[in-house]
């Protein structure tokens, strides 16, 4: 292979579909989950990968990570030369703009990567390589420091925001999973199921784990019903709280009050 063809960006050019504030629940879980990972990183440098064709959500990021980790840095990596070059009039002090993909080509190991709505489109078979591409471009974790390592966040979102789920993984690999929704426009929590990680998608069937997560979590979403009296709120923490008896939960009410609730990647993997 010639050095010209191995030095192409990895992957292939998403749509590119991106509107303001549509990643608003990730970036807030992430400066809540990470922040103190990007306040005690010596670099804390930060990867929106597949931004899209417009910027706005490398510039949003930059600002929530800001507000638990001032020195924060964001690169933004986009595929298409187009959508690079479209938004290099957007960089400032601790926020550039590069040409690359699935190799993150920047010289530091980031403490964050996230990937948006960049996996969606590609084969469930090509999805353990990428993440394992991406663990391995990370922070490592720090035995001495404490220090967890770098996150990648991988997930899918509609397109403005109000339901999300996610998967974060460690340099080790997947930690957790995570859903994510505008209470106010739920109707039931299997209705999540739609916005799954390239992943989990496909394994919304009978017999799968997740599939078995998203029965029993309508099960408990529809005991609570008399809590919706209280507003939809109290209803989500009431069947968080009774899905957490069966479920390895592993945050608690702060989160489940935004509409949250994150789960451990092992009780949701794929069946093999």
């Amino acid at each position: 292979m010639s050095s010209r063809a191995s030095a192409r960006p990895v992957g292939t050019v998403t749509r590119g579909t991106t509107n303001p504030n549509r990643l608003r629940r990730m970036d807030r879980w992430i400066a809540h989950v990470h922040g103190a990972e990007l306040r005690r990183a010596a670099d804390p440098v930060a990867v929106d990968l597949g931004y899209g064709a417009a910027p706005w959500t490398a510039v949003e990021l930059l600002g929530r990570l800001r507000t638990v980790a001032p020195r924060a840095r964001v690169v933004g990596v986009e595929i298409e030369p187009a959508r690079v070059a479209a938004a290099r009039s957007y960089e400032r002090e601790g926020l550039v703009f590069r040409h690359g993909g699935f190799e993150i080509p920047i010289p530091q190991r980031p403490v964050l990567v996230r990937a948006a709505n960049v996996l969606r489109q590609y084969e469930e078979g090509e999805v353990a390589k990428v993440w394992e591409r991406l663990c391995a471009r990370l922070a490592p974790a720090d035995p001495v420091s404490g220090a967890r390592g770098g996150l990648l966040v991988e997930g899918t979102c509609d397109e403005i925001g109000r339901r999300h789920v996610w998967v974060a993984l460690g340099p080790e690999g997947p930690r957790t999973v995570t859903f994510a929704t505008r209470l106010g426009a739920l109707e039931r929590p299997s209705d999540l199921a739609e916005r799954l990680p390239k992943a989990l998608i496909h394994r919304n069937i009978t017999g799968e784990p997740v599939h078995a997560f998203l029965r029993d979590f309508d099960r408990a979403w529809a005991a609570a019903a008399p809590y919706a009296s209280y507003g939809a709120r109290q209803r989500w923490i009431r069947a968080v709280r009774d899905l957490a008896v069966d479920w390895p939960v592993t945050d608690g009410p702060v989160r489940w009050r935004q509409g949250e609730v994150t789960v451990r990647w092992e009780a949701l993997a794929p069946r093999a």
